[in-house]
């Protein structure tokens, strides 16, 4: 069964999406970071080329050609982008085909709405059984 964990306090949703990516692919788990729309997963294309500042993070978006051999693929529908391992959602909505991947990062960012949007999606994998993680960042900061 997926387990899903939440990521709440983000202030910088590019710091936290290229920590999330890297200790992934230690792991060698590929990575799909799902985006609201194109602009948001260029932005997010245009962030993984300078975080981390003295590293590099093998990325792309799709669809591209070499997307079934990139570690990292960045879209904004799960419908044109493949995958199993680690779904980092940027969605205010829980995504319909979250329960193929392995792991799911939810990313909520500090703004109210957000983190309303975070409260309902984590209401919805609880009530149906998923395993749930919880990690408040602005722990990490203090």
């Amino acid at each position: 069964m997926t387990r899903i964990d939440f990521y709440t306090g983000v202030d910088s949703q590019a710091r936290t999406i290229a920590q999330l990516c890297l200790k992934a692919l230690t792991q060698d788990m590929p990575v799909v970071v799902l985006t609201t729309s194109p602009a948001d997963a260029e932005q997010i294309d245009t962030a993984l080329w300078a975080h981390p500042a003295t590293g590099f993070i093998p990325h792309v978006r799709a669809p591209h050609r070499l997307a079934a051999v990139t570690p990292v693929v960045i879209g904004h529908s799960l419908a044109d982008l493949e995958g199993d391992g680690l779904l980092i959602n940027l969605q205010r909505e829980v995504p319909e085909l979250f329960s193929r991947f392995r792991r799911v990062a939810e990313i909520v960012s500090t703004d109210d709405d957000a983190t309303q949007a975070g409260r309902t999606r984590y209401r919805f994998y609880r009530d149906r059984g998923y395993e749930l993680g919880w990690h408040d960042l602005r722990e990490k900061r203090a």
